[in-house]
């Protein structure tokens, strides 16, 4: 009887395995297979000879990237800029969802919805000229308003600390709305009752938030939270490399572009594979940890 069960269901499920085939050579072909290119790491690497042709060092592209001043600093960089954008980052599209849940005339809701998810689509190549165009110190939209009020310019795109304040904001504005969409769906699963019941007993809105969906979504919050924490080696590479100038490249040199200028452009291609899977492993690591800390409070994904 179990066995003919088992095979029902089997032949149930059929449509969702077909589905599920192209993810699958997906993650294989571009995601598993060129993990065997991570021995360059190990090796001199070089055209002639090839990946396993390449003579054997062992440790000693790590041995450099850790002696490097300039590796060093990317990789500060690279962690106080993620750590930056989850805190910023993090916390503002479940705000945007709550709020979104919260209207209760449609129209508005949706056309709210439709103006916040548009950024995502937009390419950071678009988005960095705006931001050039709003903060440039020479023709800048804002920098227009800032001379008539103070009679000067302010160089936002050249200064640290305004800098990264522009990348969080740009970042926030472009990805906020789509991110809210996974809270949003969860937020459609709390049952509606439960909100009856708490404004019954003369619970007012915040009180409902924080009481009702807050915890209704907390499982969802946390697993966003471990995935983030697993990409905070990882600053997209298309974001930095459009709003970073030379003078904020004491703080805009991440591992992305890193790669991109030692490996790409300075043929290192053993020293930017060792980066790489340095970063792979401490994000990796960040998710178990991560994982570990969530399963103590029963949230843990596995």
């Amino acid at each position: 009887m179990k066995t003919i069960n088992q095979r029902r269901r089997l032949q149930q499920n059929i449509p969702w395995l077909l589905m599920f085939i192209l993810p699958v050579f997906y993650f294989v072909i571009f995601k598993y297979i060129p993990m065997g290119g991570l021995v360059i790491a190990f090796k001199n690497y070089n055209f002639v000879d090839g990946i396993w042709g390449s003579p054997w060092v062992g440790f000693h592209n790590f041995q450099l990237l850790f002696t490097d001043p300039l590796a060093f600093s990317t990789i500060r960089n690279t962690i106080m800029i993620s750590v930056l954008t989850i805190i910023f980052g993090f916390p503002f599209p479940v705000l945007l969802a709550v709020a979104i849940n919260e209207v209760q005339r449609m129209w508005f809701k949706k056309t709210v919805q439709t103006l916040l998810y548009l950024p995502h689509f937009l390419s950071w190549v678009i988005v960095g000229g705006m931001v050039i165009t709003l903060f440039s110190q020479e023709a800048g939209i804002v920098n227009s308003w800032v001379e008539q009020l103070t009679g000067s310019t302010f160089p936002f795109l050249y200064n640290e600390a305004s800098w990264i304040s522009i990348f969080l904001g740009s970042g926030v504005w472009k990805e906020a709305g789509f991110s809210a969409i996974i809270y949003l769906a969860a937020l459609g699963g709390i049952d509606p009752s439960l909100y009856e019941a708490a404004a019954i007993d003369g619970a007012n809105k915040f009180k409902q938030i924080r009481h009702i969906t807050l915890p209704g979504i907390s499982s969802v919050i946390v697993l966003m939270l471990i995935l983030a924490m697993g990409r905070i080696m990882e600053v997209g590479f298309d974001q930095i490399y459009m709003l970073q100038n030379p003078i904020v490249s004491n703080i805009s040199e991440v591992i992305s572009t890193y790669i991109y200028r030692i490996g790409l452009q300075g043929a290192q291609f053993s020293l930017s594979t060792a980066m790489g899977m340095f970063e792979a492993v401490i994000g990796l690591l960040l998710v178990l940890v991560a994982n570990a800390v969530a399963r103590k409070f029963d949230q843990g994904l596995w």
